[in-house]
């Protein structure tokens, strides 16, 4: 009877295997041809096939309904992937798996950037497997004894340990460079290539645990804000016919800031908790490892040295504000460890006005002038997170006016998009006057730090218009700070925090020698990641 079951299982188990691979050359970027490819890599993929094939024959009983089952599921990975992709440059990785439990409970951020074709496709082969599974294939249990069925699966299941114990017996290297990993790899021993990864000992020399208590603040310390603009940049820069006074009051502040410029950031089009993370923290992202992805997921469920937990030490009383649910990203949980005394979200703006779907940034401004506003002589640090100019960008429609608020000459058709993202830009500009006007009028110091976390997500503007090359701006702006200095000096997101210090003027304990990018506090500490092998 063991005969029967190879007889009826193998056929699925080979087909299934060989068209997965087809799949996978779906794949955006593409993958290596097979010959190509590490036979590790080749292992850990028809090892991890024949392990799932033989999980969902235990529950269906019908070999070829699981391997259509599970065929579907992985086109539905390389159609998630290649949209990912062509948003964000970047593929699909494990630690994306946890994004599809936060499309359900946020699909407008997640569900359009699919596509309704992609959706539908996707829903189609699962309809498919399940049909034609249930409908034309009779259970393996009906004409093999359990005995026969359950050592046939298991079986599979033996075979399919044994290839992946042999592609995991010479761990694969990974860039983590996304999407070179991939073609080099293929999708399902990347995925666990990065999921491996995720679960090794991780040790980093953080710039923040260096310096130690913290100094005492001086006698009137500054009040200082941090806003981190969502999909903030300064896009004339690719338009001329875009009207110079759309961005007035960042112009203002930059002419008048301590320091202001370009800024290299970690991420493109989304992941703002890369950018967020790599503020805070002062690493760059090359010494996270594969914790680049999402430092939120593990990382930083420990407790760290950061900017917010130094001004703590020193005094300051800690706030983060962001206009939306606190359990994204799990910042909820992850926010009392990075240093913050109190984190404000969506539930404190309950009837508070929005521009598009968010919260305006208008709105997050009067936020932050209330606790301004409400501050003893304790020193306040508040540190924004904004959403109003969120995306997907196109599910919003131009309002009457927009194009003559933004344009001196109009943009190629079908820049509707680049419309609602400037109407949105605007709203952020007078935010950030909005506070520069409010840290004014308070007696004593104030300083504001205002940057783009990444630039949007605007494929079709970008043909006609021109691509970014990903960097942002920033200034650092203060109360009593010497008028129309305006100093130029590009950075890197991770340097932006010692900036930050200077100009609220905290004490930074010498731990370093300065460089010529940024003085003293991360030139060697940023640096200096090491990861441990289990």
């Amino acid at each position: 009877m063991a005969d029967s079951f190879w007889s009826a299982a193998a056929p699925a188990a080979v087909a299934g295997a060989g068209l997965s691979l087809l799949i996978e050359r779906l794949l955006q970027p593409p993958t290596r041809p097979l010959w190509r490819r590490p036979v590790a890599a080749l292992a850990i993929h028809l090892g991890l096939w024949l392990l799932l094939f033989s999980c969902l024959l235990l529950v269906l009983q019908r070999p070829f309904f699981a391997a259509a089952a599970l065929l579907a599921g992985m086109l539905f990975l390389v159609l998630v992937s290649n949209a990912k992709f062509h948003a964000l440059r970047e593929p699909f990785v494990f630690q994306d798996f946890e994004y599809f439990s936060d499309a359900l409970r946020h699909p407008r951020l997640y569900l359009p950037f699919l596509g309704a074709g992609r959706a539908l496709l996707a829903l189609l082969a699962f309809a498919a497997a399940v049909t034609g599974g249930l409908a034309i294939e009779r259970s393996l249990l009906s004409r093999l004894p359990v005995t026969d069925f359950l050592a046939g699966a298991g079986g599979l299941a033996l075979a399919g340990l044994l290839l992946l114990w042999l592609g995991l017996a010479k761990k694969l290297s990974v860039s983590f460079d996304a999407a070179a990993d991939l073609r080099r790899l293929g999708l399902l021993a990347a995925l666990w290539r990065y999921g491996e990864e995720e679960l090794l000992p991780f040790k980093v020399s953080w710039p923040y645990e260096h310096l130690g208590a913290g100094p005492p603040v001086r006698a009137h310390p500054a009040h200082l804000v941090v806003v981190q603009s969502e999909s903030f940049f300064d896009v004339r820069r690719l338009f001329s016919g875009i009207r110079t006074d759309v961005l007035r009051e960042f112009d203002a502040l930059q002419a008048s800031a301590l320091w202001q410029g370009r800024l290299q950031v970690s991420a493109w089009g989304a992941n703002t908790v890369r950018t967020e993370f790599a503020f805070l923290s002062g690493l760059a992202i090359d010494a996270l490892a594969v914790h680049r992805f999402n430092p939120y997921r593990r990382l930083a469920r420990q407790d760290l040295a950061t900017l917010a937990s130094y001004l703590r030490r020193c005094g300051y009383r800690t706030v983060c504000v962001h206009p939306y649910a606190a359990s994204f990203y799990a910042r909820d949980k992850v926010y009392p460890r990075l240093g913050f005394d109190e984190f404000i979200d969506i539930r404190s703006f309950s009837g508070a006005p929005k521009s598009g779907p968010y919260v305006s940034d208008l709105a997050v401004a009067e936020k932050v002038c209330s606790l301004l506003a409400g501050s003893s002589e304790q020193p306040l640090f508040v540190f924004v997170i904004t959403m109003e100019n969120h995306g997907p960008l196109h599910l919003e429609d131009p309002l009457p006016g927009d194009s003559e608020r933004c344009y001196t000459v109009a943009p190629a058709a079908g820049c509707d998009d680049l419309t609602i993202y400037l109407r949105h830009l605007r709203n952020a500009d007078s935010m950030a006057g909005r506070l520069r006007q409010q840290l004014a009028a308070l007696p004593g110091n104030g300083c504001l730090c205002w940057f783009g976390d990444h630039v949007p997500i605007l494929p079709e503007v970008y043909r006609a218009i021109g691509t970014p090359d990903g960097q942002t701006d920033y200034f650092i702006w203060r109360k009593d700070g010497p008028m129309q200095v305006g100093t130029r000096r590009d950075l890197k997101v991770e340097q932006l925090g010692d900036f930050v210090l200077q100009a609220v003027d905290v004490p930074r304990p010498s731990v370093t020698e300065a460089s010529d990018q940024a003085p003293g506090l991360f030139r060697a500490t940023a640096a200096k990641a090491e990861v441990q092998s289990a």
